[in-house]
């Protein structure tokens, strides 16, 4: 069974950078078909898609935070990680790693398929 978890700093300063690994069990970040994702929920708000990942190392950025936002991978690991830059209170949100399918783009009303990581809450505050 496939299964993913998200690790990383779960508190931050505003201005400085997020980094979360997620890292995927049994199964492969190569396999054909399959997209990498992280969505995020902020308090009291609805899931935002982040931005998506492949398996041959392309990403696909939401584009509210494309300027801030970048995704990478290492297929050897089995881990894939999201940075984003500068962050500030409004950043605040539990940050979920997903499998998904067919297409890399997702939205609060169509979420990757799954699985999900169990979510890492991240708070920003000075």
């Amino acid at each position: 069974q496939v299964q993913l978890q998200e690790s990383g700093p779960g508190l931050l300063k505003p201005s400085q950078t997020l980094s979360l690994t997620c890292t995927v069990s049994g199964g492969s970040l190569t396999t054909a078909g399959f997209y990498w994702t992280w969505i995020r929920r902020p308090p009291g708000k609805g899931l935002e898609w982040i931005g998506t990942i492949d398996k041959s190392d392309t990403s696909y950025i939401s584009p509210s935070l494309k300027r801030r936002t970048s995704i990478s991978m290492d297929p050897w690991k089995n881990q894939f990680t999201l940075q984003l830059n500068s962050v500030t209170p409004e950043d605040t949100a539990v940050y979920y790693c997903a499998r998904g399918e067919y297409s890399p783009y997702y939205s609060e009303n169509n979420p990757p398929p799954g699985p999900w990581g169990q979510g890492i809450q991240v708070t920003v505050s000075s």
